[in-house]
Order: C-alpha cells, then sequence, then structure tokens
C-alpha cells in the first residue's frame, strides 16, 4: 500500500511499497499515488528534458520525481504506460545529479508516430539514441546500477530484457537519485502511468542474455 505524504502546498513525498527509499517531487507537479502503488503524473505542454548538443536549446521543466537509494548495486524498474498525443511525448525512468548531469531511458512517440526506446545522457550536454519500436502503449523499462556504472534495459512483456545502453555519468560527487519523468514537449501535455514498480538492492548478474 502507497504512503502519500504532501509537505507543503508545492511539495510531494510518496513512499511506495517497492521502493524502500521516499520519493521527493520538489514543486509538486502533480504527481499522484494510486492503491496498488502505481504513480501517475501529466506533463503540462511545453515540458522536457534536454540540453540540445548542438543549439541553444536547454529545457528542464519536465516534471520529476526523485529519490536517493543507498549505496551500492541495485535495479528499479517499473511498467509505464503513456497516452501519447504528440511527438516526443514521454514517460521515462531518470536518474540525476545535477541540471548538467542525468540520465533517462525514455518510452517515448517519435516522429513518424511510433512509440520508441529511446535513451538519453548528460554529461554537460545531452546526446540522443533511439532503440527500437514497440507495437503497444505500455512497456516495461529497467535502470541498473554496477559499480560505478549503469545500465538501461527493457522489456516489451516484463520478462525478457533487451540492453539499451551501458554507461557512467561523470560528474560531480553528488548522490545519483532515482525516479521517473514524464514530458511533452511539442504537445498539450501527456499522462503517463507507471506501475509494477521494483526495486531489488542486487547486483545485475548479466547485461546481455535478457535476464
Amino acid at each position: 500500500m502507497v504512503d502519500t505524504l504532501i509537505v507543503t502546498d508545492d511539495r510531494a513525498v510518496l513512499r511506495l511499497a517497492g521502493v524502500p527509499f521516499p520519493l521527493d517531487a520538489p514543486r509538486g507537479e502533480g504527481w499522484r499515488a494510486g492503491p496498488d502503488d502505481d504513480v501517475t503524473v501529466t506533463a503540462g505542454r511545453d515540458t522536457d528534458l534536454f540540453l540540445d548538443p548542438a543549439t541553444e536549446y536547454e529545457k528542464l521543466n519536465a516534471p520529476r520525481l526523485l529519490g536517493v537509494a543507498a549505496d551500492g548495486d541495485y535495479q528499479f524498474s517499473a511498467r509505464v504506460s503513456v497516452e501519447f498525443a504528440a511527438t516526443y511525448d514521454a514517460g521515462v525512468l531518470l536518474l540525476w545529479i545535477d541540471e548538467r548531469h542525468w540520465g533517462k531511458l525514455c518510452f517515448e512517440l517519435s516522429p513518424d508516430g511510433e512509440p520508441m526506446i529511446v535513451s538519453v545522457v548528460a554529461r554537460g550536454v545531452a546526446d540522443d539514441a533511439n532503440a527500437f519500436v514497440v507495437t503497444a502503449r505500455t512497456v516495461w523499462l529497467r535502470v541498473c546500477r554496477i559499480d560505478r556504472a549503469f545500465a538501461y534495459h527493457a522489456s516489451v512483456d516484463g520478462q525478457a530484457w533487451r540492453m539499451i545502453r551501458y554507461f557512467t555519468v561523470d560528474g560531480p560527487s553528488k548522490p545519483v537519485s532515482i525516479g521517473f519523468e514524464a514530458q511533452s514537449p511539442m504537445g498539450e501535455g501527456c499522462a503517463v502511468t507507471f506501475d509494477e514498480i521494483r526495486f531489488s538492492p542486487t547486483r545485475l548478474a548479466e547485461l546481455r542474455d535478457g535476464s
């Protein structure tokens, strides 16, 4: 069962049964917890998290819900369902150090109108990499910490996982937060639901064998 604590009018702290640390939304931002340990949010229009490597486009206003895990390896996953309406609408699992150092694993609507798995890592500026098309509006995403590195995986059934990325985020020596994000950079808003949320303080045994 979910315990939701509103600290002030513009700040929310959520505690989920599957996550052993609190998740914090500094501006509130409309995050809601449901009776089945699900979390929902609707990103407003013109919301994004991106630092373009070639232009002056910088936007960091997407709603975020984050918490700091204990030191050590872990696996963090969720089923992500997105009500896609416009290009780049997305539901995201997010790693966060600061505004210039972060990483996101996205279930995102492509310019061709196809839901896709997309990954972005910011180290001063961001990169952008597409993985594969998903023929549904629901997918499972997973972030694992392995020593000082991280791994992104995605699954269409919650059982067999495909590796998307293996990387580090070199940045200030601050705690790495983990959690959720939603965005609608070109649309009028995007509703996202995260459920089947799991956190395990265990090391991923194999990166590439689908486990």
